[in-house]
């Protein structure tokens, strides 16, 4: 395991831009929610990659934003992306992120473990994004964690003024997929 102090590394990926995203208040939330054996840590941002273009790639290389995002994948131990759904998909930004990754040799999310999470107003919570997520991440042999799964529905209910996760339901059920996603790590290590 790369994590410090015998911790599992885990790197969190906020799928929102937006500072005030419900889905950047839940991935806040995961640390306190995290077994003790997770150390979480926040990607660099990815808000600053061009958008994919093969004639930039093969004339310039690979911007420094993807080099770093791709290097704090490949060092974490397991990957949790926080994403809102976006016209029923994954965000564009996200999206354009994974496929600069993609192109790189060593494709940071080869054999990665990644569990995916989800907020969203409406009653869906996101879940038309998961599934289109898992269908993005399946060709790069991610080893995605399958349940439990967290779908936060009717998110402005499920949190408060400052952004604070309130819904007790909803802590638990984090509490239970952050459970399980460790053991998924420590079990696809073996």
């Amino acid at each position: 395991m790369a994590g410090t102090e015998g911790k599992l590394d885990i790197l969190t990926i906020c799928g929102s831009l937006r500072k005030g995203s419900y889905n950047r208040s839940l991935m806040r939330a995961l640390t306190a929610l995290a077994p003790p054996e997770m150390a979480l840590r926040e990607a660099p941002t990815y808000g600053t990659i061009p958008l994919y273009d093969w004639d930039l790639q093969n004339e310039s290389g690979f911007p420094e934003a993807v080099t770093a995002w791709s290097d704090a994948i490949r060092k974490a131990d397991g990957v949790i992306i926080v994403s809102p759904e976006y016209n029923w998909g994954v965000p564009g930004p996200l999206k354009n992120a994974i496929d600069w990754a993609s192109r790189l040799k060593d494709q940071p999310f080869k054999g990665k473990p990644v569990a995916l999470q989800s907020a969203a107003t409406g009653l869906m919570g996101g879940a038309r994004m998961q599934y289109q997520l898992r269908h993005v991440l399946t060709p790069l042999d991610a080893h995605l964690l399958g349940r439990p799964e967290v779908i936060v529905t009717f998110a402005a209910q499920k949190f408060d003024e400052n952004g604070g996760l309130k819904d007790e339901p909803t802590r638990e059920m984090i509490k239970q997929q952050l459970a399980g996603f460790a053991a998924y790590i420590k079990r696809l290590a073996d």
